[in-house]
């Protein structure tokens, strides 16, 4: 009897003790990007393996929903691939910073038996998308790509349903280089599309380019190559045809100044290897936090800025430039 008494205490001892240390889990809640999920995904799980105690949990929900959240103020951090705008960051009860963490690249996806390699200009992605080219026989797609066989086949053109940072990109970019566009649709992280199927997240967008037959949509690189769908050769402002590869985003860089709140568009870059259609991406993190949650933030960004780095060619993303890097690491000294 004394022995089973024995027994019940020592485990309502450990469950006393074990209360306490379930209870000094920390956790941070962040919601926003699909384009930098893989990323984000594999940062998380690998600083918790660092620190055991903190749990960092991530909707991919697309740029629109992180701004919307990060101004509702119902996670500790958002994410997205498109700036804020100052009409956007007026509405948030604080001050928002843009930290940017990784680059990568948004690639015209297509679905098309027996054609391998496809090269793009930025005037006929526009035109595809303003819905005045709709067939892949059309004379300004062939023009671009001499001697490989097009179907004659209608275009359908896959587009982001959700407020988007991917989108926010792309449309950065036709609005370069199409003065049509840049009137009749602008740059925003959602736009009323003249033509187009709705896919959401680039999850969405990879699924129904790769089970339509004939299909064209825009995402970002890792989502093309994870679901080993094709995508195509765009020309760059240096009249070079480019596939979009870690060393093409890092050349698109590489001319921006980057301006103190990190808000910068690299789409249409110069230089003979710069991939167009580049971005970098950024979390939106409030310069002042309750509960000690900037001390937690400040230790990721840290860690992120140095080990996470790392990680990033492996997954497609090319690494901040070393000056970027630097400059974020003094930036996030201010989170409090």
């Amino acid at each position: 009897m004394n022995r089973t008494l024995n027994l019940i205490a020592g485990f309502a001892g450990l469950i006393l003790l074990a209360a306490p240390a379930a209870a000094k889990m920390k956790t941070l809640n962040g919601a926003g990007a699909t384009f930098p999920y893989p990323i984000y995904s594999k940062w998380f799980d690998e600083y918790h393996k660092v620190k055991p105690d903190l749990q960092i949990n991530y909707q991919s929900i697309g740029s629109g929903g992180g701004i919307r959240q990060v101004t509702e103020r119902t996670v500790d951090f958002g994410a997205s691939d498109g700036p804020m705008t100052s009409q956007q960051q007026f509405k948030v009860d604080g001050k928002i910073l843009h930290i940017p963490t990784v680059l990568g690249a948004v690639v015209p996806s297509y679905n098309l038996k027996d054609v391998a390699d496809l090269k793009l200009s930025g005037p006929v992605l526009a035109d595809i998308y303003l819905g005045k080219i709709t067939r892949w026989s059309d004379a300004a797609i062939a023009k671009l790509n001499e001697g490989v066989k097009l179907p004659d086949a209608a275009i359908t053109v896959v587009h982001r349903s959700d407020g988007s940072g991917t989108t926010y990109c792309f449309v950065d970019y036709l609005s370069k280089v199409s003065a049509e566009w840049k009137k009749k649709v602008g740059v925003a992280t959602a736009v009323n599309w003249p033509v187009g199927l709705g896919g959401k997240g680039n999850e969405g967008v990879a699924g129904l380019v790769k089970q339509t037959p004939n299909a064209l949509g825009y995402v970002e690189l890792i989502y093309a190559k994870q679901n080993d769908i094709a995508y195509a050769s765009v020309q760059n402002k240096a009249g070079k045809f480019v596939k979009a590869t870690i060393a093409g985003v890092t050349a698109a860089a590489a001319g921006t100044k980057m301006p103190k709140d990190f808000k910068v568009s690299i789409t249409d870059a110069a230089g003979e290897t710069a991939y167009p259609i580049s971005t970098f991406t950024w979390l939106l993190v409030y310069e002042k936090n309750g509960e000690g949650k900037g001390v937690i933030l400040k230790d990721f960004l840290t860690w992120m800025l140095k080990d996470g780095q790392n990680m990033t060619e492996a997954l497609g993303y090319a690494p901040l430039p070393s000056s970027v890097n630097a400059m974020v690491a003094k930036t996030i000294e201010v989170i409090k």
